[in-house]
């Protein structure tokens, strides 16, 4: 066990392993947070037999629990390619904003009832008021592709109010946030790396 501890406790290492604690925060919190909504409104709203019902379950929980580890994995990657090609060594917003994109186009491009309702929560949070104004204004088409555009443009927009400054971002947002892509960062042991956060 001491020879583990040295291994994930060595700073050489951190990078790498703050991704698979990311990952896993990932599928803990959509988990978390998926389960009991689906539980809920598939209890309360959705027809048919309680293997049906178990199915639709556990199927919304698997896709957001999925979703947000793929998400803070491709973010957290490209958070670090981005420092390590850089001359200083530090990310910039505009790393934050492509990374988010990025992760926002390639896990939650696809218009899935899942995907929908997680990124309309951000985009309700961050941007609904400024895009329903632009659109209004500018009177234009969505072009192909659009939700992936909405969804890369959300993830990206978030990502880099959180880095800025978190405090501007609701409640519930900012300690999911902190939880998905800060706590990844820390551990102690690996009971804190794989079983619990802290």
């Amino acid at each position: 066990m001491d020879a583990i501890n040295h291994i994930i406790l060595n700073p050489q290492y951190h990078s790498i392993l703050s991704l698979l604690k990311g990952f896993r925060n990932g599928m803990v919190y959509g988990t978390k947070i998926r389960f009991p909504h689906a539980l809920v409104m598939t209890l309360l709203f959705r027809t048919g037999s309680v293997q049906d019902k178990l199915t639709a379950i556990l199927k919304a929980t698997k896709a957001h629990a999925r979703g947000l580890a793929f998400f803070v994995t491709i973010y957290k990657s490209l958070m670090l390619l981005q420092r390590q090609i850089t001359s200083d060594g530090k990310n910039t917003d505009i790393h934050t904003f492509i990374a988010g994109c990025v992760g926002g186009w390639f896990v939650f491009g696809e218009k899935t009832s899942v995907n929908q309702q997680i990124v309309l929560y951000l985009f309700s949070r961050i941007a609904m008021g400024l895009v329903n104004t632009a659109m209004k204004a500018g009177n234009f088409n969505a072009p192909p592709n659009s939700f992936a555009m909405f969804a890369a443009i959300c993830w990206g927009i978030v990502m880099v109010l959180f880095r800025r400054d978190k405090s501007m971002l609701q409640d519930s947002l900012k300690n999911s946030m902190t939880y998905l892509y800060e706590d990844s960062d820390h551990w102690y042991s690996l009971k804190t790396l794989l079983w619990h956060n802290k």
